[in-house]
């Protein structure tokens, strides 16, 4: 097993914490990437791509992030949403008039992208082929009825959050672009991106992770650090939470589940693409655009009347898509962070205030809703890094006067 990559001088300790990952922490495969001041400081990447450890992680190796896909399609979203394509405050039906169906003509595009519209279910088994289908999707999904009062509670939108975000890109977009075509020419390309929404066929097999996916044994092991709230809900057939993931049955093993689009949870690539997509909102957006107002928007901080999530019932906080730093739940520097988790363990987001961009990506998965021990341990280090050199530059500041 060998780790791979760089780190900047005076980023030394998160190698050291990444071969902990690997030694104490039960790593298989992984990667880890950093951008601070729109520089890259930490790049590395080590361990097995395969659960069988019979093949190395590679620089170029993808693995699916899952949920961290979430934070990607948000980043597309408010690039058209800089180029005045569409208004965070008004009605989705004002750009998609078939969604105003069973009640839904008064959601706004704020409270669907903060988990507050209430269309947490479908109401029929999704196949692979219909979730290729964009057009039959977009039908299915317009005349799905709220399971609560849109804005008066939140709650996780696991995956159908990714088919509304899919859709409205694809009203908003003069081009009627899906959100992964978005993506692909507007990021991918200017900023060299090795990120996916939606596999390109000439990517081989040999570049793509396998995961080590969850299992009923693994998640009894889990239990101890699993809320309670959050057992009792996966215990209950007619909860919210079971009935939410509709797609449970998704293997990301399968390539076929990687080929369509899914931009709640199948996007695949490299921690050093993710981390590159956020640096440009940590740095401000103005490298591709992001319109000041935008970025005011994105960072203002969420307005979460009751912070339990009806879903999970664990408090979390969202806003325009984005997970957001809470009493509960802290990352970043200050709460004008944003990012997004994935399961099993994936993380990553951009910090304005610090202008730093993180990304983490594994193949093990693990239970931890938040703050899994491998990508908790990294982020921390590289803090402590970045605290490091602004000391060094407050001390070589002062020196030169």
């Amino acid at each position: 097993m060998k780790i791979e990559g760089h780190v900047a001088a005076g980023f030394e300790s998160v190698r050291s914490v990444f071969e902990q990952n690997f030694r104490k922490r039960g790593e298989i495969g992984a990667a880890v990437a950093a951008y601070w001041r729109g520089k890259k400081v930490v790049d590395l990447w080590g361990g097995y791509r395969t659960p069988k450890r019979d093949a190395p992680w590679e620089q170029d190796t993808l693995v699916c992030v899952h949920s961290t896909t979430k934070g990607i399609a948000a980043m597309t979203l408010a690039l058209a949403h800089s180029r005045g394509h569409f208004d965070y405050d008004a009605p989705v039906a004002e750009y998609w008039p078939e969604f105003a169906q069973n009640g839904k003509s008064d959601i706004t595009i704020r409270q669907l992208l903060g988990h507050e519209a209430g269309l947490v279910l479908i109401d029929e088994p999704l196949s692979i082929d219909q979730l290729g289908d964009l057009d039959g999707l977009a039908t299915l999904i317009a005349r799905q009825t709220p399971a609560w009062p849109p804005g008066t509670r939140h709650g996780y939108h696991a995956m159908t959050i990714g088919f509304y975000m899919q859709e409205l890109m694809r009203r908003v977009d003069p081009g009627k672009r899906s959100i992964g075509q978005f993506f692909r020419e507007e990021f991918a390309g200017p900023l060299d991106l090795d990120f996916y929404i939606g596999l390109p066929e000439g990517i081989p097999d040999e570049r793509l992770a396998k995961l080590k996916t969850l299992s009923r044994w693994r998640a009894i092991l889990a239990l101890p650090t699993t809320p309670p709230t959050m057992i009792i809900r996966m215990l209950q057939p007619n909860s919210l939470m079971r009935r939410s993931l509709v797609l449970q049955d998704l293997d990301t093993n399968d390539r076929r589940c990687l080929d369509i689009e899914l931009p709640a949870g199948n996007g695949i690539g490299t921690a050093r693409a993710i981390a590159r997509t956020y640096s440009v909102f940590a740095e401000g957006g103005s490298e591709l655009g992001i319109q000041p107002a935008t970025m005011a928007a994105i960072t203002a901080p969420p307005h979460v009347e009751n912070p339990i999530d009806i879903v999970f019932g664990e408090p979390d906080y969202f806003s325009l898509g984005f997970l957001r730093p809470g009493p509960d739940l802290a990352f970043g520097s200050s709460e004008r962070a944003f990012g997004a988790p994935g399961a099993g363990g994936s993380f990553a987001f951009a910090d304005p205030d610090a202008q730093l961009a993180f990304a983490y990506v594994m193949n093990k998965m693990n239970f931890f809703l938040a703050d899994d021990p491998r990508e908790k341990a990294l982020r921390d280090a590289v803090y402590e890094c970045v605290a490091g050199k602004r000391d060094e530059i407050s001390t070589h500041a002062s020196n030169d006067q």
